[in-house]
């Protein structure tokens, strides 16, 4: 299949796309419209109505919780647990009982939540049956609906109901608490909470709402409006497992179509459950739906109309860089891309320059070095012949002296010219190990024709160690230095070369008899520790390796001088040389 981005023009596509794409979103929509804009009301108003749910689940627990947190604390007052447990003294147990009543009767004043406030003990004081504190027997309390509740918790909550009071029956919700004292059943403490400050929070701002609230076991605490029974709720909803949420309830003779959202938080006992007519919700869904239709077409058309002139201001710049790429050569007359582009092209435009820019600085960097490539090639060539040359000479100048009967001087020039192969060794910077000893080995023999029987070497080295590579002409300048400066008034002299595995690297150890570095133990003078040979390996051991090998001169105990040269152990060269 062939991609239409690739052979198009992208100014079509980009328009034809964006027509197509949205010819089809709007007819989607437009066939979509009333189900899907049914479904969003249904989610935008559970969505809306859980949050407020929460809200108010939130704000009514925080207010009960302070009611139970002020039982709690009063249950555990001192004055309290001794009126309850002193029984003896009428006269002091009287003027608890005033103590206590005050004490109760200010906390009622001081938070306007509260009722009033009822105390079941054993042998209770008469009162107003309508005052706002009132001391019941204790053996009243069975005939409290939610008195059993007591025999499982210490507090629980009733339902809605009625108590008398100087303005008529007043709506409660009614808090008991067990007072204890060491293990010890005291009687009961009851916070009546004015049911409609709760009611007021449960309806928030909507005058017209079917809220309804129930506690952790699932009974109706509060409603306001109309709502569904215990038991047509748990059809629908088990409060006393699921936490928030919302369900559509499908209508029958009883109920119609509603949504039903319900809010449990997981620091509140209590469950907030609000029942919102379906058809309420949903009719304004195909208004909307003809609402969409009419914007989607006119967005289709100013859309299609802003794509047309987006895709002509996107292809335009696309197009003179094209053609002026097209034009491009190397120095010549060239096609001006636009100057006054500060966004994307812009930067895609000053790239461009500056790509041609470096194409021509390349172009003249690379004929420059051809040309320099080519005198290089010219002077290769008539350099080459040179050593050649010489190597030839020496191989004439042998035989010559074998001819002659000069068999010490045929044995020099034959050494001669196999160290000049080796040194030649075809234009390759690394040799191996091997080749370089016979190097060194040539040079020693030359030297000892010279010194007769004076001059002697050991070479140490295992075979594994000649099948590595080192730089050329490596141990040759120091076995001189040893030579030419440290036999310099001798008649007589030994070196040994070692060349060792340490530490996954090589190390070579040149040692002489000579005069060491220093002469005497108070006059330093100072031996020669090479000229531009020894100079030129330290550099090419830096230059090649780095820093961490090198070469190092020491003085010997024994008298003599030391080398430690260390080097990569290389199983094969690191640069090929062409």
């Amino acid at each position: 299949m062939i991609n239409p981005f690739k052979r198009f023009r992208i100014d079509r596509l980009f328009f034809l796309s964006f027509s197509v794409l949205i010819v089809v979103l709007i007819s989607f929509i437009a066939w979509m419209s009333y189900s899907i804009s049914s479904k969003a009301l249904v989610q935008t108003t559970s969505h809306y109505q859980q949050q407020l749910l929460d809200e108010l689940n939130n704000e009514i627990t925080t207010r009960l919780v302070t009611i139970e947190q002020i039982s709690l604390s009063t249950s555990r007052d001192n004055e309290l647990i001794t009126f309850l447990i002193n029984r003896q003294d009428a006269f002091d147990r009287y003027r608890r009982y005033v103590g206590v009543e005050r004490a109760l009767a200010n906390l009622t004043y001081a938070i306007p939540l509260i009722q009033g406030i009822d105390l079941y003990m054993e042998a209770p004081f008469q009162g107003d049956a309508k005052s706002y504190i009132q001391f019941r027997d204790i053996k009243d309390l069975n005939k409290q609906n939610w008195s059993h509740y007591l025999a499982q918790n210490d507090f629980a909550w009733s339902s809605e109901h009625d108590i008398p009071s100087f303005q008529g029956d007043v709506p409660v919700l009614s808090l008991a608490r067990k007072i204890m004292y060491e293990d010890t059943y005291l009687g009961v403490l009851v916070v009546h909470v004015k049911a409609e400050e709760i009611r007021k929070l449960l309806k928030g701002k909507s005058s017209e709402s079917n809220r309804m609230m129930t506690n952790a076991e699932g009974e109706q605490f509060l409603k306001t409006g109309q709502s569904l029974s215990q038991n047509e709720l748990s059809l629908w909803v088990d409060v006393k497992t699921e936490k928030s949420g919302y369900v559509h309830i499908r209508g029958d003779k009883k109920i119609d179509d509603s949504l039903l959202v319900y809010s449990k938080l997981d620091t509140s006992n209590w469950t907030l459950v609000e029942i919102t007519s379906w058809n309420q919700i949903t009719m304004s869904s195909f208004k909307l739906a003809e609402v969409i239709i009419i914007i989607g077409v006119a967005v289709m058309l100013l859309l299609l109309l802003l794509t047309h002139f987006l895709s002509k201001q996107f292809t335009k710049p696309i197009k003179k860089l094209v053609a002026a790429m097209g034009m491009y050569s190397v120095g010549g007359d060239n096609a001006e891309l636009p100057a006054d582009y500060e966004n994307e092209f812009g930067y895609l435009f000053a790239g461009y320059r500056k790509q041609n820019e470096r194409i021509e600085e390349l172009y003249y960097s690379l004929q420059r070095r051809y040309e320099q490539q080519r005198k290089a090639e010219i002077e290769a060539l008539q350099a080459n012949i040179n050593p050649h040359f010489l190597y030839n000479m020496l191989d004439q100048l042998n035989w010559m002296a074998i001819e002659a009967g000069q068999d010490e001087l045929s044995r020099i020039l034959e050494l001669m010219g196999r160290m000049f192969r080796i040194g030649l060794s075809n234009g390759d910077s690394f040799i191996t190990i091997k080749e370089e000893l016979e190097h060194t080995i040539c040079y020693l023999e030359i030297q000892q024709l010279r010194w007769g029987s004076g001059l002697d070497y050991t070479i140490e080295v295992s075979p594994e160690i000649e099948q590595r590579y080192i730089p050329k002409l490596t141990l040759q300048p120091f076995v001189e230095n040893s030579i030419v400066h440290g036999f310099n008034t001798r008649t007589a002299g030994h070196i040994s070369i070692q060349l060792v595995n340490k530490c996954n690297a090589l190390q070579i150890i040149i040692d002489d008899d000579g005069s060491g570095l220093r002469k005497g133990k108070d006059v330093r003078q100072k031996r020669h520790t090479g000229g531009y040979g020894i100079r030129n390996v330290r550099e090419r051991i830096s230059g090649y390796f780095g820093e961490l090998y090198g070469v190092t001169l020491s003085e010997r105990e024994e008298g003599g001088t030391r080398i430690d040269i260390r080097l990569p152990l290389l199983a094969e060269p690191p640069v090929k040389e062409l």
